[in-house]
């Protein structure tokens, strides 16, 4: 049973994504979330919660013999492992060569890793992949919990020839430079599901070909809750180029891998033969209560889908 610090820790950070949420519905995405960034007492007190919250409880539960209690860090490091140093990779290889075969297309790409991994983690608050060998990790964040992890704002960053860093703050990160982009209970802070979509196809401009985006998200309901939200992710991130190798839902988080696909046909192959009517290019969440409802343009959304 959660302790009442952590019930106030959480709610504290529940409060912050609601809020921002409801400020985007009444003045645009992007103006909310640029007045968010300017909160610095908010983003700092979030910060040390985030902080707490991972490394007293989160953390503390997932190390005890509760099989439902996982911890989001192993779980993405064996990811990484078993994918890059058990070189995992090569049967995903091998089925992308099938299928391309199957819809004519020929490639002779070839993945190109570097050990360590290169892992870009996005919202990284307190940097709790720095002690894994097998790991170079940038850990990143609006507002960082210490001086390990470098200040950035993900959805506004430039992305270019080179990493550049000023004074501990990112001014510019690599294209096609990164093993891994880990986003860590990091979409649900998103305060709109166009915004997420900026995100991953942020993230896919910075894998290397063959790359992993691993994504955790908190959900305390049953496997079959929120499945719809699920596929509808799936889907649209297949048309982004990506495809899932790896689903596990947990008592409180769905835990997801996807290969950035050599060809990125081969992924949207996926989406045009599973696609249902519900289906969109768009990540909501289940605290989005516009799933089930006709989706409302404005000129900071973006409901096309990738070229």
């Amino acid at each position: 049973m959660a302790s009442d610090e952590h019930k106030s820790l959480a709610q504290f950070v529940k409060d912050v994504h609601s809020s921002l949420r409801q400020s985007s519905s009444k003045i645009g995405a992007k103006r909310a979330w640029s007045e968010h960034c300017e909160q610095k007492d908010v983003l700092e007190k979030y910060a040390r919660c985030m902080e707490k919250l991972a490394t007293e409880h989160w953390d503390v539960n997932s190390s005890k013999s509760d099989s439902t209690a996982v911890s989001r860090i192993k779980w993405t490091t064996d990811e990484c492992q078993d994918y890059f140093i058990n070189k995992g990779y090569q049967s995903c290889h091998e089925k992308e060569t099938v299928i391309a075969e199957k819809i004519n297309v020929k490639f002779d790409q070839k993945e190109l890793f570097d050990i360590p991994v290169r892992l870009l983690d996005v919202g990284s608050c307190y940097n709790p992949f720095k002690d894994y060998n097998f790991i170079d990790v940038l850990a990143i964040d609006l507002c960082p919990a210490n001086s390990s992890v470098m200040q950035c704002d993900f959805l506004n960053v430039n992305i270019g020839k080179e990493l550049s860093i000023c004074e501990n703050k990112v001014v510019e990160l690599q294209e096609n430079s990164y093993e891994v982009v880990t986003f860590c209970f990091v979409l649900e802070y998103i305060p709109t599901p166009e915004l997420r979509i900026s995100a991953c196809e942020k993230a896919y401009r910075l894998l290397k070909p063959g790359g992993l985006l691993i994504i955790n998200t908190p959900d305390s309901k049953h496997v079959g809750a929120n499945c719809k939200i699920m596929k509808c992710w799936r889907y649209a991130l297949a048309l982004m180029g990506f495809s899932r190798i790896k689903y596990e839902k947990f008592a409180h988080m769905h835990c997801m891998t996807f290969r950035k696909s050599l060809v990125k046909d081969t992924a949207v192959r996926w989406a045009t033969l599973h696609k249902q009517e519900y289906m969109e290019y768009s990540l909501h969440i289940p605290q989005d209560k516009d799933f089930n409802s006709p989706k409302q343009k404005t000129e900071d959304v973006n409901t096309d889908k990738p070229s």
